[in-house]
C-alpha cells in the first residue's frame, strides 16, 4: 500500500510515519509538508535514505501538486493543520486557509482520482467544552460546538469530509482525538513548553486558575489507534481516541515539577486564554469495541519518557524556542 501523509513533518504526523513504516515494512509513504514553523524534517532524521519514504515540500492548497500526488497513492492520511489555539485567536486567516480549503483540495483530488481512501485526523475541541462537575464525555455522536477559531476550522473540515462521503461516496473515516504529547512536539504546546522552560530554569506560565481539565494521550497510542482505523475502521464512520488520562492543568504542572525536581515557586500565573474551554474528556468505547483500541502508555510513564526525550534533545528544541 502507498500512503500520502499530509503534514508528515509535524509532531503527530512524523511519529505516525515512523510507526507505520516500522509496523508495515512493505508499504511506501509520500510525506507532503509545507514546512511552516511547526514542520521540521529533523523529526524524520534517518528516513532520508529509506526507499520507502519520499518527502515533497508543498502546500495542500496547491491543486495541481496535490492532484498529481494523490493519483499515485492508495490512501490519504490527513494531518496537515494549523493547530495552536492561541495563534488562531491572534489571526484566524491561516487556519481557515489550511484547515478548510486545504482539506477541500485533498478531498477533491481523492474524488477525481478514483475515490481514494481518505482518513481525516481531527480533534475533540470541535465538541466545545464540558462541565467540571459533570461525568459526561465526548463521543462520536456529541454535537459540534467549537469555541475557538482553530476548533471552528477543524469542525468545518470534519463536515466537509462527511459531505464528500454522503455526496460522492468517498471512502472516508474520521478520528477525533484528545490532547497529544510526546517526542518532537513543538515547544509552544503546554507539556513541551513547561518541560523546556524548566530545563532552562525559567518559570512555567499557567493560565487562569489552572483548573481546566484535559484528557492526554501519548502520541504513539494515538497513532496506533489511527492504524487500527485505517485497517479495520468502517467506511463513513468516526472514531474517538482518548488516553484515559483526565487531569487539570495545575495537577499536570505539579507532576512535571515533581519529575524534574522543582517546586511550585516555578509556576507563574498568567491571564486566562480568551474563550478557554473548561474540560475535555473522550469516551473511546466505540474504538475499543470495534477496533480493539486501548491506550498502552499511562500518563506518568508517558511524561517521564517525554521529559527524557527533551533532556536528550536540547539542540532540537532550543532553536525552536528562539
Amino acid at each position: 500500500m502507498k500512503l500520502l501523509v499530509s503534514g508528515g513533518a509535524g509532531f503527530i504526523g512524523s511519529n505516525f510515519i515512523k510507526l507505520w513504516l516500522k509496523n508495515n515494512p512493505d508499504d511506501q509513504i509520500i510525506n507532503l509538508d509545507l514546512l511552516t514553523y511547526a514542520g521540521n524534517l529533523d523529526n524524520l532524521a534517518g528516513l532520508e535514505s529509506d526507499s520507502r519514504y519520499t518527502f515533497v515540500k508543498g502546500d495542500i492548497c496547491d491543486v495541481n501538486l496535490v492532484d498529481k500526488l494523490v493519483a499515485s497513492v492508495d490512501i490519504i492520511v490527513h494531518f496537515a493543520a494549523e493547530s495552536h489555539v492561541d495563534r488562531s485567536i491572534a489571526n484566524s486567516s491561516d487556519f481557515i486557509k489550511t484547515n478548510v480549503e486545504g482539506t477541500r483540495v485533498l478531498l477533491e483530488a481523492a474524488r477525481k482520482n478514483g475515490l481514494k481512501r481518505f482518513h481525516h485526523v481531527s480533534t475533540d475541541e470541535v465538541f466545545g467544552t464540558l462541565d467540571l462537575n459533570d461525568s459526561k464525555k465526548f463521543k462520536e455522536t456529541s454535537p459540534y460546538d467549537p469555541h475557538s477559531p482553530y476548533s471552528a476550522s477543524k469542525a468545518a473540515s470534519d463536515h466537509l469530509v462527511r459531505a464528500y462521503f454522503h455526496t460522492y461516496g468517498l471512502p472516508i473515516t474520521i478520528s477525533n482525538c484528545s490532547n497529544n504529547y510526546g517526542p518532537n512536539q513543538h515547544p509552544e504546546k503546554l507539556i513541551p513548553l513547561f518541560i523546556t522552560n524548566l530545563l532552562l530554569k525559567k518559570k512555567v506560565p499557567l493560565y487562569g486558575d489552572g483548573q481546566n481539565v484535559r484528557d492526554w494521550i501519548y502520541v504513539d497510542d494515538h497513532n496506533l489507534g489511527l492504524e487500527l482505523i485505517i485497517k479495520k475502521g468502517k467506511i463513513g464512520e468516526t472514531y474517538c481516541l482518548g488516553g484515559a488520562s483526565e487531569i487539570s492543568n495545575l495537577e499536570l504542572t505539579r507532576k512535571l515539577l515533581a519529575f524534574l525536581g522543582k517546586d511550585e515557586n516555578e509556576i507563574e500565573a498568567v491571564a486566562d486564554r480568551l474563550g478557554h474551554d473548561r474540560r475535555y474528556a473522550i469516551d473511546f468505547s466505540k474504538a475499543a469495541v470495534e477496533l480493539g483500541f486501548k491506550p498502552k502508555v499511562s500518563l506518568d510513564e508517558g511524561l517521564k519518557k517525554t521529559i527524557a526525550w527533551y533532556q536528550a534533545n536540547q539542540i532540537w528544541w532550543e532553536k525552536l524556542k528562539k
